[in-house]
């Protein structure tokens, strides 16, 4: 059961023209629109056709529990959302007992893809999540194999393969894969990175 409103917070990420602000109740149109994007949910490989508003507000306040939620603006425009959330995947917490575990989903509209922005968004969350939040590592997750886009941003922010993992017969591609950056990795990278 999950709580009745979104778990908010105050934290605004900036770097240039990408603005990381707090996702909040008014935004679940935004949200439903981009859960609905037929070219998000190809990448997010989601199972549903059709995300109903219901549904989303239940999703999304359940994972706002155990995460920070943004929207991504661009030049002042709402162009997507992220999350910094908990690691929720046993397969992830059963090889790291002990360490802070976090992940980075992100969804951006299909007319803002290849302007950076992206890897400005992650970058900004890595930076958040190590420096300010105390993460030990955190994970890019089920990176299908036929998104080379979205691996490329993450390895562009210092992310490195974890695992590969086979998909089942049928699936859209063959295997996924899951990146991951440590945090004492990232405290030595250059600033200029």
């Amino acid at each position: 059961m999950t709580g009745s409103r979104l778990r908010t917070h105050e934290v605004t990420l900036r770097s240039g023209p990408v603005v990381l602000r707090p996702l909040t109740e008014d935004d679940w149109d935004l949200v439903v629109r981009w859960w609905n994007d037929p070219d998000i949910a190809y990448y997010a490989d989601s199972n549903e056709s059709k995300y109903s508003l219901s549904q989303v507000r239940e999703i999304v306040r359940g994972i706002s529990s155990k995460a920070y939620c943004f929207v991504i603006e661009f030049e002042g425009q709402p162009v997507g959302e992220c999350w910094l959330q908990d690691m929720n995947l046993q397969r992830i917490l059963d090889r790291n007992p002990g360490l802070d575990c976090r992940r980075v989903p992100l969804e951006i509209e299909k007319a803002y893809w290849g302007r950076g922005i992206g890897t400005t968004v992650i970058r900004l969350l890595v930076e958040f999540g190590f420096e300010t939040d105390g993460a030990d590592a955190i994970f890019a997750m089920e990176i299908a194999g036929d998104n080379p886009r979205s691996r490329r941003a993450f390895e562009k922010s210092g992310f490195e393969l974890y695992d590969t993992v086979e998909q089942p017969a049928g699936a859209r591609a063959s295997v996924s894969h899951d990146l991951v950056i440590w945090g004492d990795r990232h405290a030595k990278r250059p600033a200029a990175e």
